[in-house]
């Protein structure tokens, strides 16, 4: 339980075909692990999130975001939608890839900052997009992405 991010957080094929269906549908991942100590709590607070500006940080990528007490540990879940999502991103293109972060309250500004700050620095690299846009199983995404969230 103390990785940040495994298989049963990922989900190659996405269900959701807007913002909050993913939301919730990851968020669910994130629950099943017990990770959560409210899924409606976190989910409402990712929510309330999203009002106040987009996750939709372009290149095809959203990374939406919730501190609260309804988390009880830091994590990460990841979906990938094949045909496209509406997310009012930055650069007004749809979204395929998100990263949905959950953060406890606690340990909101540092563990919060670190993997935010990790994650767009790898996320520059057009290589790596291409990599996460095409991977073909869940065991292959997370060792990529453990190159990322390894303290």
């Amino acid at each position: 339980m103390n990785k940040i991010i495994n298989s049963k957080l990922v989900r190659l094929d996405i269900n959701g075909t807007n913002k909050k269906e993913i939301i919730v549908e990851l968020a669910k991942l994130i629950e099943q692990e017990g990770r959560l100590n409210s899924i409606d709590e976190y989910v409402e607070e990712v929510l309330k999130r999203e009002e106040l500006s987009t996750t939709g940080i372009g290149f095809g990528v959203a990374i939406p975001h919730g501190k609260t007490n309804a988390v009880k540990v830091p994590t990460v879940a990841f979906g990938r939608s094949k045909n496209g999502v509406e997310w009012q991103s930055l650069d007004d293109n749809p979204v395929h890839m998100i990263f949905l972060l959950a953060v406890p309250e606690e340990e909101a500004s540092n563990a919060h900052l670190k993997l935010l700050a990790a994650l767009s620095r790898k996320l520059m690299d057009e290589s790596f997009r291409q990599e996460l846009l095409t991977i073909d199983s869940e065991e292959k995404l997370i060792e990529l992405l453990e190159t990322i969230f390894t303290n």
